[in-house]
């Protein structure tokens, strides 16, 4: 074990709008796990968490319920901590945003920003909803996303490509309010110039901090070209804290959101005599932020510009996570598969869950997937049938005798399960659960054998035999009390039980380097009962939410006829000669500049498994190639190939416009999968 380390880890705040669920919990729980570890490691770590409480939103759901904001974000908190500790998730402190260690520290960030002179007032357009008669908040309004083309994004950053932008840059935006088409209005907001710290993000972003994936399309996406100034404000009605220079406007809620990290580890410092300084402002304390891909923008852009000016220490490393899927799609409310955590808790066990996210999280930023059939399998062959397993069938026997006052000869076994605890932990620090949870299976897979081959309920038959039992049951439990060691960040109960019945708790993990001798045996309890499918299929049942079909949307559009005039329609042809055409989804693997070439990206497009094919596309004037990485396009797959000074183009992508800078290329809407035909 290293020397102790001083460790501050923080979950993105969950917003107190709604309640927790297993979508959720991939962070939770994921964070939880890294905590547990450390702490078994003898690290001095302390987990720190608060409700995300500000914005419209909430306004508009406590009016709805007919309550005060504050009664509102205090009914949620108390579920969603609820929710937690059903999930075994142990915060050090779990604060709230709209408390005055928040407000005090928010107050010192501005004064900071202000004196750095970081922030400027700017006359801006913004999206105002008639029929309400207010000015609409980010959350508040959905439409296309201006850069990828993404429908149904909300006003502030879009969830496919990650671009932040303003409510009024949205493409077709409804008012999440009434249903109506806003009209844009100018009000007066105050931005943060993030550019003037382009050169220290550009270095702090390649320093190791962040995921070299995240680095790379920070680098590539933002990072390329000049930063936008960051919007803060809002102009209210608005339930968040005023800005005390500003009257009438409010800090937006990525402002406080990030500075509640900070209010609420005063909490906790305030409550255990110790000074904030200590773990915001030491070099010998390490930070650790765990967050979802799609809030990346504002944890490794925003804020540390916003730490670095205010005098805080910067975060040590960003873990960022996928998203979670089911059975290979979206969650989703209509088909159940949107569960919330309290559904989940009525019907299964919170162990099930924690293996089985822990069993496919890595250190990658990379999705998860939740197959059901999957999740039932894997939980009952490796937690019941090869863990508990050597306990169930072992302790029994050793009850009345307990362990062998000498460790017998197991053949090597306790030896290389002490030696793999090194390689276990490593994966464990570096995020790679998933790797951890195999290690840790194969151990299993080399203790049931042992147990098998000596078959102590035979040994039980014969009197002479005592002793060969004793020793047996002796080096199966003891092989059981490692794997539960190991396991313990990820299943805390199955370790407390273990201590429980070998009468020695289980508290550090270098107690996987000794054996228990001549202890008595407890007597056994059960420790964790099978997945019964029929109770997956009652969650999933009755998680289900019919959605109401909208009502068929009639607008009048008033489009131009020039297009039409200036390229018109084509000579008919017959149905045969369209479907030699072979069109196919492809995806952006990767896009290169051809100097030159004046029109032309060289493209790299994935039809899917190991087929690709290099196109040249005349899009260069449209488009950098940074931003097409990614994108999925429509391609004529059976174009003859055609040589080129620059190389053989394999196919053509689908474009519409006149050409030069009017170039827009024809994507798929969202779920079409590369390869897929375009009939």
């Amino acid at each position: 074990m290293s020397d102790e380390r001083k460790i501050l880890v923080t979950s993105a705040l969950p917003y107190a709008n709604g309640p927790i669920h297993i979508g959720h919990l991939v962070e939770y729980l994921q964070t939880d796990i890294w905590v547990r570890f450390q702490k078994m490691r003898g690290h001095r770590c302390i987990y720190i968490c608060a409700d995300d409480t500000h914005g419209t939103a909430i306004m508009i759901s406590a009016q709805k319920k007919g309550v005060t904001e504050e009664e509102f974000i205090a009914e949620m908190s108390a579920s969603h901590q609820t929710d937690f500790t059903g999930f075994g998730i142990e915060f050090d402190n779990y604060g709230s945003t709209n408390s005055p260690e928040n407000l005090e520290q928010c107050n010192r960030v501005w004064k900071s920003l202000r004196d750095a002179d970081m922030v400027v007032e700017e006359e801006i357009e913004q999206l105002f909803d008639v029929e309400k008669g207010q000015f609409l908040a980010d959350r508040l309004v959905r439409g296309t996303c201006p850069k990828c083309g993404s429908k149904d994004q909300p006003g502030d950053n879009c969830g496919n490509c990650g671009e932040t932008y303003s409510p009024a840059e949205l493409v077709d935006p409804i008012s999440g309010l009434s249903g109506t088409t806003p009209e844009i209005r100018k009000a007066k907001h105050l931005f943060v110039q993030i550019e003037k710290e382009h050169a220290f993000l550009d270095e702090w972003i390649q320093s190791g901090s962040v995921p070299t994936e995240s680095a790379n399309h920070l680098k590539g996406s933002f990072l390329n070209e000049p930063l936008r100034a960051w919007d803060i404000s809002r102009p209210g009605p608005y339930f968040g804290f005023e800005i005390p220079d500003s009257p009438g406007n409010y800090w937006y809620v990525w402002f406080d959101a990030p500075i509640g990290y900070i209010g609420s580890t005063q909490q906790w410092c305030d409550k255990n005599g110790e000074k904030l300084e200590d773990w915001w402002n030491s070099e010998s304390t390490e930070i650790h932020h765990f967050i979802g891909k799609d809030i990346q923008y504002f944890h490794t852009l925003f804020w540390p510009t916003m730490l670095k000016t205010a005098g805080f220490s910067l975060p040590t490393k960003v873990h960022i996570h996928g998203f979670l899927g089911v059975d290979g799609e979206k969650m989703s409310k209509s088909r159940g598969t949107f569960i919330n955590a309290s559904k989940y808790l009525e019907h299964l066990d919170p162990n099930f869950l924690r293996y089985y996210y822990a069993s496919k999280l890595s250190s990658r930023v990379e999705d998860i997937d939740l197959n059901v059939d999957e999740f039932v399998a894997k939980v009952n062959s490796d937690l019941v049938g090869k863990v508990v397993n050597l306990a169930s069938r072992t302790a029994k026997f050793a009850g009345a005798v307990g362990l062998s006052d000498k460790y017998p000869d197991d053949g090597g076994l306790f030896a290389e399960f002490a030696t793999a605890g090194d390689p276990i932990a490593e994966a464990y620090e570096a995020g790679d659960f998933s790797k951890a949870m195999r290690q840790i299976l194969e151990l299993a897979d080399k203790a049931n054998p042992f147990v098998e081959n000596n078959a102590p309920w035979e040994l039980k038959k014969d009197p002479d035999k005592a002793q060969q039992l004793q020793d047996v049951c002796s080096i199966a439990l003891n092989l059981f009390r490692q794997l539960s060691i190991y396991l313990a960040p990820v299943l805390p109960d199955i370790a407390e039980k273990c201590g429980e019945l070998l009468g020695e708790p289980i508290t550090n993990w270098e107690q996987s380097k000794t054996p228990l001798l001549g202890t008595p045996v407890n007597k056994f309890k059960h420790m964790m009962q099978r997945v019964d499918p029929k109770k997956v299929q009652a969650m999933i049942d009755e998680s289900v939410v019919i959605e109401e079909t909208a009502p068929a949307v009639i607008q009048n559009f008033d489009d131009s006829d020039e297009a039409l005039k200036a390229e018109p329609i084509e000579d008919e042809i017959s149905f045969d000669d369209f479907m030699k055409l072979d069109l196919r989804v492809a995806r952006v693997v990767e896009a290169n500049e051809v100097p030159e070439a004046k029109k032309l990206i060289q493209l790299k497009l994935s039809l899917g498994g190991d087929e690709t094919r290099n196109v040249f596309a005349g899009v260069k004037e449209a488009y950098e190639p940074a931003e097409l990485v990614g994108k999925l396009v429509v391609m004529v797959a059976n174009l003859a190939p055609r040589k080129m000074k620059f190389g053989v183009s394999e196919g053509m992508i689908i474009a519409s416009g006149s050409g030069k800078k009017e170039v827009y290329m024809l994507s798929p809407d969202e779920g079409a999968v590369p390869g897929q035909r375009v009939h």
